[in-house]
């Protein structure tokens, strides 16, 4: 369906300039063959008992004696949670949306609170292996999702404390989804071979797999002396009017200014909630965001010559492009070829100079390489170019688009 606010400025809108921080022309960017390793998650893996990947030799960009911030003290934030590692899950999509919401909770209410990201990622579990069975296994089930699935998620079962539901057996410290997920997906694959499409008995099989890595998920928390409801935990203390959030997203392969599906194996569910907006719309919504306060849930791609972890900074080569030239074709040029691809999602929670720098807080393993423990700086153009949709409170995007009326 689509909204009727973004359709009426299909015609004659008049897009504001929001140039990203532009290198001198006369500069450019060196490239070298590096030997890297993921040290973080090599080290979690050895722990439980896996084998570390192996350095692999890749190209990036050099960095030495190029200007970029060292530290997260020069960044002005909205209030966050620390760092939290998402270890080796593959649910960054939970971990990235339940940051937001915490912030969104302190923003709104001036309330600190700290939500169990794998009580989400049980019940995401659970309605994917649903529709599998609905759709006669013609869904995908893996890992990844998005971060409007946490509002889906959370409107069907309410949400929990972390202290309620740490998502892991007592005796481990790590998160390792490894062989649940195999686990489900081999059933899963005997259940489309012998055709068991029995909805309820799947589902419950499921929840016996997701159970024994999990733990089962509580039917009652206690908070401040009160027992109540995951749902009630959600109304009555969290508070939040998740109809408040929109999804953003800025690809050609849509018409601007509608609500269109993000078409992507993490989007399962085949959502369409998304609202499609030029890429000068994009960034402009961001910046008023972070400019007003707000903080924004951000996801696209991370596999990139100028992201390098250990200096926990990603920025767009000249070798990739220019600054001037990023613009709609360039991203979709990107997408279309796949050299963009869905990768991650993080939680953009403060900003170093408008149209500069960006600090983003990381649950993935790599951002724990670097200095700077589970942040991650974003340079403008990056985001860009690479970032593909995000989530943020609609009060910006209707701001945005309004100020852009002719």
């Amino acid at each position: 369906m689509k909204n009727s606010s973004l359709v009426c400025l299909c015609v004659g809108l008049i897009l504001s300039g929001c140039v990203g921080f532009q290198k001198p022309s006369d500069v450019r960017d060196r490239g070298v063959f590096v030997m890297e390793r993921n040290e973080y998650e090599a080290r979690l893996r050895s722990q439980v008992g896996q084998t570390p990947e192996q350095s692999l030799r890749q190209f990036r960009v050099d960095l030495s004696g190029v200007s970029v911030p060292d530290s997260t003290r020069v960044f002005q934030t909205v209030w966050h949670n620390p760092p939290v590692s998402q270890d080796l899950t593959g649910s960054c999509w939970a971990f990235g949306s339940t940051s937001f919401f915490e912030s969104e909770v302190y923003r709104l209410f001036g309330q600190k609170t700290k939500i169990s990201e794998m009580y989400t990622v049980y019940w995401e579990y659970v309605e994917k292996a649903r529709r599998y069975v609905q759709q006669k296994g013609n869904s995908v089930f893996g890992r990844g999702s998005q971060p409007n699935a946490t509002i889906r998620i959370w409107k069907e079962y309410g949400a929990v404390p972390a202290e309620s539901y740490p998502g892991r057996p007592s005796e481990s410290t790590i998160h390792d989804h490894a062989r649940m997920v195999s686990a489900m997906q081999d059933y899963l694959a005997t259940v489309q071979k012998r055709k068991l499409w029995d909805e309820e008995e799947v589902v419950a099989a499921i929840r016996v797999i997701l159970d024994k890595y999990m733990g089962k998920p509580p039917s009652e928390v206690l908070v401040n002396g009160q027992r109540m409801s995951p749902k009630d935990y959600l109304s009555k203390v969290l508070k939040l009017d998740l109809d408040a959030y929109v999804n953003v997203m800025s690809l050609m392969q849509q018409p601007f200014f509608e609500q269109v599906e993000y078409e992507v194996a993490d989007n399962w569910w085949h959502s369409s909630d998304y609202s499609n907006i030029p890429v000068d719309l994009f960034i402009k919504t961001i910046r008023s965001a972070v400019n007003k306060g707000f903080s924004v849930c951000i996801a696209g791609d991370t596999s990139e010559a100028g992201l390098i972890p250990s200096m926990n900074v990603a920025l767009i080569p000249t070798f990739d492009i220019t600054s001037r030239f990023i613009d709609d074709a360039a991203r979709q040029f990107r997408f279309s070829n796949s050299s963009t691809t869905d990768d991650h999602v993080v939680h953009l929670i403060g900003h170093k100079g408008l149209g500069n720098w960006y600090l983003m807080k990381d649950s993935g393993t790599s951002a724990r390489n670097g200095k700077c423990d589970g942040y991650m700086f974003y340079q403008e153009d990056y985001i860009k170019l690479k970032m593909m949709n995000f989530l943020v409170h609609k009060s910006i995007l209707e701001e945005v688009l309004a100020q852009s009326r002719p």
